[in-house]
């Protein structure tokens, strides 16, 4: 069962254990842990076990995808919408259409951007940069961040309303200090991979 995590400890064994009792439902789902502890694995094997996995698998990193540009990538844009438009472009929401979107690193999206994704997930709506018409969205949302969002939350730095539509059901992920008996698994694993 989800062979791409790795681990027989009891964290591991606990973790498969809740992506299957939620990988059926359509609830979205915050995935929170420490850089490097496999959150995008976790999301695409919930994709893998959900009622969508023949459809889209969407990831997006809102860290890597400056400002002026995630409302285009994530909704589409039409041609001369702004300057460097030439054509039409689909958006990421619209490719993920009755599929799952992966929103990674969530924590670092700007509040002016929190709050169209608020609308996108309270309303299942959004529109496209340059009209003014309102599409609908049929998707499962995850969400990833490495951040504490409570902090951000009380710093004025993350929306609050925004936290709870997205932390419906919440996965920590163990850093391995607490799996320590998996190293030798892991360490077996990437010799094999990289040998």
């Amino acid at each position: 069962l989800f062979p791409a995590l790795l681990g027989a400890s009891e964290p591991m064994q606990r973790l498969r254990r809740q992506i299957q009792h939620v990988a059926k439902t359509t609830a979205t789902i915050l995935i929170t842990g420490e850089s490097g502890t496999g959150k995008e694995l976790v999301a695409r094997a919930i994709h893998a076990a959900s009622l969508r996995k023949n459809k889209p698998f969407v990831p997006i990193d809102c860290s890597t995808i400056p400002e002026t540009l995630i409302e285009s990538e994530l909704f589409g844009h039409v041609r001369g919408a702004f300057t460097g438009a030439l054509k039409d472009k689909k958006g990421l929401v619209e490719e993920a259409n009755q599929g799952t979107l992966f929103l990674d690193e969530i924590g670092d999206l700007s509040l002016t951007m929190q709050v169209k994704l608020l609308r996108l997930l309270q309303e299942g709506e959004y529109k496209v940069v340059g009209t003014g018409a309102i599409r609908k969205a049929d998707v499962r949302y995850l969400a990833a961040t490495n951040q504490h969002l409570p902090s951000k939350i009380r710093n004025g730095d993350f929306r609050e309303d925004l936290f709870y539509r997205l932390n419906v059901i919440q996965i920590h992920l163990p850093p391995l200090v607490e799996r320590k008996q998996d190293i030798p698994l892991l360490a077996h694993h990437f010799l094999q991979k990289y040998s």
